[in-house]
């Protein structure tokens, strides 16, 4: 009898963007001029951050997602497959379509964006692979893929975007029935709740969904887990903030990981806003999701450090990182090659046609 395959720990799927990101800039470039900035980085982006972070902490993640055959999804693949380990049997290649790109600007502590993008040419995947859990955007209606992941028994993770139409519809929150945990920001959040403060917000949530939180950027989070009766509220870190590309994705990444692991809930927010905390003090998305080796390296540094009353309760809150740090945490990963080049000495996956 053939064995039944052991499911991912998560599985997402989406749109992935190469992201170029440029850093160093003093301003804005001004029209009729050309800037040269002290430092570059390309990475994968989009849904790729959400893959990466999960991989990078230690989860079998899985990937639904198209991929052009041009270089830049050729980059794409390799980088996810290759390098950060994201099982891609459940993404597929494209011909004859342009991989959608994102050229990011970083200046004055925050940035600015121009995307290019076209609709990939084949329909999304069926099938969804057994996972544990998966990461979802939500929406009233929730897509195919997410119900029968949820038929599948995966707990499903979701967040939101910004509603560029300021309407804010409560509508959107009859997505939550089949969500097993919410992950908005504050604004979003007091937006769709009608309320006037994360705490207000997320218990409103908590009355929708089994485990709410809500992110409050700097500030930190707070959430509710209705399935163990656990509340908490978790400070943010005072770390530099270079670049708060992907850290949403990051925090999610990391309570996902730890929710898995079965951590109470003080800790789950401690450990996520600890993620993304790290992520925001280099540029790029998936180019700044921490490893294991570098929450190590935070946490032996916080322990070696001079030792002030603020270093001595984050040595407190976060001494649980002692019994989960991995044996073999391996090195840190937050910084990734910023090379983009056509290698055709590699296989590709199996390609889609275009379709006539």
């Amino acid at each position: 009898m053939p064995e039944t395959p052991q499911p991912f720990d998560v599985h997402v799927r989406g749109t992935v963007f190469l992201d170029i990101v440029f850093t160093g800039l003093e301003a804005e470039p001004r029209p009729g001029t050309e800037v040269w900035t002290s430092g570059m980085g390309s990475c994968p982006g989009g849904i790729a951050n959400m893959a990466v972070a999960t991989a990078r902490l230690g989860l079998s993640t899985s990937l639904a997602a198209a991929f052009s055959t041009d270089a830049y999804g050729q980059f794409c693949w390799e980088t996810l497959g290759e390098q950060e380990g994201v099982d891609l049997s459940a993404s597929h290649r494209v011909d004859d379509w342009h991989s959608p790109v994102t050229v990011s600007l970083a200046y004055g502590g925050d940035r600015a964006m121009v995307t290019h993008e076209h609709p990939p040419p084949v329909p999304d995947p069926v099938d969804v692979p057994p996972a544990r859990a998966c990461l979802a955007h939500l929406e009233a209606d929730p897509q195919p893929w997410v119900l029968r992941a949820e038929s599948q028994g995966a707990l499903v993770f979701a967040d939101v975007g910004w509603d560029s139409s300021t309407r804010w519809s409560p509508d959107v929150l009859a997505g939550l029935d089949h969500c097993y945990a919410f992950l908005p920001n504050h604004v979003e959040a007091m937006r769709y709740t009608r309320t006037d403060d994360a705490r207000a917000a997320v218990s409103a949530l908590s009355e929708r969904v089994p485990v709410a939180v809500v992110t409050r950027g700097a500030h930190g989070a707070v959430a509710v887990d209705q399935t163990t009766g656990e509340s908490a509220e978790a400070p943010g870190l005072n770390l530099q903030a270079l670049d708060a590309t992907g850290a949403g994705d990051v925090f999610a990444a990391g309570f996902l990981t730890a929710t898995l692991a079965g951590w109470p809930l003080a800790q789950r927010l401690a450990f996520a806003n600890l993620c993304a905390g790290l992520s925001v003090q280099q540029f790029g998305g998936s180019l700044s999701a921490p490893g294991w080796g570098d929450i190590a390296d935070w946490w032996t540094h916080l322990r070696r450090g001079p030792r002030t009353s603020a270093t001595a309760e984050l040595v407190r809150r976060y001494d649980f990182l002692r019994g989960v740090l991995p044996a073999e945490h391996g090195r840190a990963v937050r910084r990734a090659s910023a090379t983009l080049s056509v290698r055709n000495d590699l296989p590709r996956g199996p390609s889609a046609p275009h379709p006539a």
